[in-house]
């Protein structure tokens, strides 16, 4: 069995006990991006065989400041799977999480196949069919976030679920650097962001996932989400919570957490 799918079989048995695992970087400072892909897939493919499937990408680390803290100049992606997804209005449980926190993403739609290398920023909005709303719930299935690149690749790019607004919107006619967002607590607003916190356009994002995607053969195809990135600083989760984030354009998106589901 290879050291891959040992990390992957760890991080699987953490999903369903809800016990998270000490860092992989822990026992081996040296694992890097690469080897947090290979565990990836491996984890995949256990999940896959449980009936789940792959329904888009998220993006993560697209602000300097995350990839700062993890010494790393790129970010990070992973899939999103059809049983981590939430409507407008749900309640989350929090006993189907570990250590969750919420970000407002926008939310990208393909409506055509978009594969690398060398998509451009013009090439990947051409490829979008609609824009949304958003938020992911990013949870880690390693002790207290500590996390370094290997970690946080290895577990999904640390998805734990999303929510994506009813209401969608062609991209002709605006800029999505420019959609700003505000995401409210209880009532109370707790953060704000602008659409060109992710890599500095969620388009450029769109385009650095589908030559990433190309470095392994793999594309995008008509019909998947792609989550671009958060547009603030992620926000811890507790039971009674109310959370929503109100976009330009876009709309809102309310999410209410409890103990249990």
């Amino acid at each position: 069995m290879s050291q891959a799918h040992e990390r992957a079989r760890a991080l699987y048995e953490a999903r369903r006990t809800r016990k998270p695992v000490p860092p992989f970087t822990d026992a081996d400072p040296s694992l890097g991006a690469a080897d947090g892909y290979a565990t990836q897939k491996e984890l995949l493919e256990l999940l896959l065989a449980d009936g789940d499937e792959v329904i888009g990408h998220k993006v993560g680390l697209t602000s300097a400041p995350a990839r700062a803290l993890l010494g790393i100049d790129s970010p990070d992606h992973g899939p999103l799977l059809a049983s981590a997804v939430y409507r407008d209005g749900d309640t989350l449980p929090l006993d189907r999480f570990i250590q969750p926190k919420i970000e407002a993403e926008i939310v990208l739609r393909i409506g055509s196949p978009l594969r690398g290398p060398g998509v451009t920023v013009e090439q990947a909005r051409e490829a979008v069919s609609e824009v949304r709303a958003g938020v992911e719930i990013v949870d880690s299935r390693i002790e207290d976030w500590r996390i370094r690149i290997a970690d946080t690749v290895s577990d999904l790019a640390s998805t734990g679920a999303i929510a994506v607004s009813e209401t969608a919107l062609p991209l002709e006619g605006f800029d999505p650097r420019l959609l700003g967002m505000v995401l409210s607590r209880n009532g109370e607003v707790v953060d704000t962001g602008v659409g060109a916190a992710a890599l500095g356009d969620p388009l450029a994002v769109l385009a650095w996932l589908a030559n990433a995607l190309g470095e392994s053969g793999r594309g995008l195809e008509p019909g998947q989400l792609v989550l671009t990135g958060a547009l603030h600083t992620p926000i811890a989760l507790a039971a009674g919570d109310e959370f929503t984030a109100e976009f330009d354009r876009l709309g809102s998106l309310t999410l209410r957490v409890a103990e249990t589901g």
